[in-house]
């Protein structure tokens, strides 16, 4: 049986010397310091509505009750997201307050509470799910993520998130720290999804298709990296299993600071994704979504 109360305590307790994510900047939290992150101990929230264009199982009928948290643990060049991640943009919420925020999107009939970069506040989330659950909170969590995460954080937050959303954005560590500023992303990725299939295994749904429990993987192809993309699906195929449910994404366009790089300021071609898409099929990964450019 899990402690959910040891576990909040041990996830306050990281952010001592912070070791929530896989950074471990040491920063005192806690006490008003400000982490890598850019976050201190304070919640800040950039908007909570219903979002209806995730993946089908996540959206479903009613949309997803989407929360997205202020700045990251990354530092991605091509983030879409930037005023939010980067920039900071949000404003404080309480731990009191984001249980009314959660409860309230439940009452609009959402399928679940999608916490978007939520990592640099697991303990504040873990704390804030329990207070809701106690006041009528039933719907899933869904925890939507970069894919870079402690090992050690997430074997805390089990039992609390059902859903897990994460990004494989990388397959060589070169290309990890060259767009997005980290050591080791590879690694910590992959023993980071493996924790979390372990945790609730390939995604199921209730009968009217709304995401119950899994994970769900994310790929956003860039342009000129195609290499990058197929070892990271072969990771899915080959070390996840091929049942996991892929989302192969077409999205990409210039934002931020990615056209300091020539490959990555231009859009993704037809051709680049359709050879992700080619691939995919090839290593029999058939649960998921592709999309049109």
């Amino acid at each position: 049986m899990i402690d959910f109360e040891n576990n909040i305590e041990k996830l306050y307790s990281m952010m001592d010397k912070c070791s929530i994510c896989p950074r471990k900047c040491a920063a005192d939290r806690n006490s008003g310091q400000k982490g890598l992150c850019n976050t201190a101990d304070k919640i800040f929230i950039a908007s909570s509505n219903i979002h209806r264009g995730e993946e089908p199982p996540v959206s479903a009928d009613n949309g997803s009750g989407a929360i997205f948290f202020s700045n990251c643990v990354l530092n991605c060049v091509f983030c879409q997201n930037y005023p939010i991640s980067q920039l900071g943009n949000g404003k404080e919420v309480s731990v009191e307050g984001l249980v009314g925020i959660m409860l309230n999107l439940q009452s609009r009939a959402v399928h679940n509470i999608n916490f978007v970069t939520p990592t640099h506040y697991s303990a504040q989330i873990v704390k804030s799910v329990h207070a809701a659950r106690k006041k009528g909170l039933k719907l899933p969590i869904l925890y939507n993520c970069s894919g870079y995460e402690n090992i050690e954080t997430l074997k805390l937050l089990e039992g609390t998130v059902d859903i897990y959303l994460p990004d494989v954005k990388y397959s060589d560590d070169e290309t990890a720290f060259k767009y997005s500023g980290v050591k080791n992303y590879v690694e910590i990725n992959q023993i980071a999804l493996k924790e979390m299939k372990r945790q609730v295994g390939d995604l199921t749904v209730t009968a009217d298709g709304a995401a119950q429990k899994g994970v769900i993987v994310r790929h956003l192809v860039l342009p000129g990296n195609i290499e990058n993309t197929k070892k990271a699906l072969e990771f899915i195929a080959k070390e996840l299993s091929e049942s996991t449910f892929v989302s192969l994404m077409s999205q990409y366009h210039t934002a931020h600071k990615s056209n300091n790089f020539k490959e990555l300021s231009r859009s993704l071609t037809k051709e680049e994704y359709e050879e992700a898409v080619n691939y995919l099929e090839l290593l029999n990964l058939e649960n998921g979504w592709v999309q049109n450019l």
